[in-house]
């Protein structure tokens, strides 16, 4: 079969790789679509992890093959399935803090070398404790292109679900990438008002789609806007969808006092400064959410199916689409993202 294969740093070459073998237990998916992730480009860019692996994790595909013992699934299914399920009797599984779950850090699909998801390629292996607890299947009527988009909404609504907004309450989004607008549309629907902050008119105009009116040019003062929608309080909630550690600062200073910083995207180890004081005296809570909770897997089905139905269409977050022979290009195109470029996909089996 073929995959994007990462070679070392910035090295990711299209070759022909063994089709993975599948156990008892275990499925085989023929992938359709998979979307690239922040941290799969974090992953080829920094070399955090060795090579050579095969990434890409938020995947939608067709069951090829089943293996020994396994029930509810058969060839021909229409599925998505999770890369990371927690054990669920651990500490961390006790707390719902599942992605500091020992089993939940070990990666259970691959399409070949050391288990990194396999996305990006044309079969994936389903290891069987997510045949078990990860694989879910897509109706008839739903694209393969919504469907993929249940990981990612997963994490998105864990992190609104952390946030316990009420309808009374402003929620400040910087950035709107595709995940800020999953996460400014998931804010949305509790009722609060949401503001949205990027340098793009571009995206505003895909956000408006969701309903997401209140733009703000991120080239403005941020600050002084969210205080003067609040009444000069300040936001209620800031939720950080891009990365950068100068944005933390600004985040605390749109908030209100008592408010809360939400970290969504800061997946890299560093350091940034911010004013102790704020979090002391002012009463401002910084917080982080990483990852999907599959305490909420159920919730973020129904609402991926049944919203596609009703109009919550994820495939308008897709610019662009990429066949796997050029997996490189896409992955440069979502390495340095451009005013129009919002999710792009790979997509093996179109």
């Amino acid at each position: 079969m073929r995959a994007a294969v990462y070679r070392g740093v910035n090295d990711v070459r299209v070759e022909t790789v063994p089709v993975p073998e599948i156990g008892a237990g275990e499925v085989l998916v023929k992938i359709h679509t998979c979307g690239i992730c922040g941290t799969d480009l974090k992953k080829i860019h920094t070399g955090s992890h060795d090579a050579p692996r095969i990434f890409g994790h938020e995947m939608s595909g067709t069951v090829a093959r089943v293996g020994a013992g396994v029930t509810g699934f058969s060839v021909g299914d229409r599925v998505m399935a999770y890369h990371h399920i927690p054990c669920g009797e651990c500490y961390y599984c006790r707390k719902q803090t599942f992605a500091q779950c020992e089993v939940y850090k070990k990666v259970g699909c691959t399409a070949g070398f050391a288990p990194s998801g396999g996305g990006f390629a044309e079969y994936i292996r389903v290891m069987d404790w997510i045949v078990q607890r990860g694989l879910v299947k897509i109706p008839d009527d739903i694209p393969f292109e919504q469907a993929a988009f249940i990981e990612p909404v997963n994490t998105c609504y864990k992190a609104i679900q952390l946030l316990n907004l009420q309808r009374d309450e402003t929620v400040l989004v910087i950035g709107q990438g595709s995940i800020g607008i999953l996460l400014a549309a998931l804010a949305r629907r509790t009722g609060a008002t949401v503001l949205t902050s990027d340098l793009y008119p571009e995206r505003h105009a895909v956000a408006a789609k969701f309903g997401l009116d209140h733009p703000l040019d991120a080239k403005s003062d941020i600050v002084a806007a969210a205080k003067s929608a609040t009444n000069g309080r300040g936001a209620d909630v800031a939720l950080v969808a891009v990365g950068g550690n100068a944005l933390i600062q600004l985040a605390m200073d749109a908030i209100r006092p008592g408010g809360r910083v939400m970290l969504f995207a800061s997946t890299q180890h560093g350091e940034a400064p911010f004013d102790p004081a704020a979090v002391c005296m002012d009463e401002k809570t910084l917080m982080g959410s990483y990852s999907a909770s599959v305490a909420i897997q159920d919730d973020v089905m129904r609402m991926v199916f049944e919203g596609y139905r009703s109009g919550f269409d994820l495939t308008q977050l897709i610019s662009h689409r990429f066949s796997l022979e050029d997996a490189v290009a896409a992955i440069e195109l979502a390495s340095h993202p451009q005013p129009d470029s919002l999710k792009i996909v790979i997509q093996p089996g179109s």
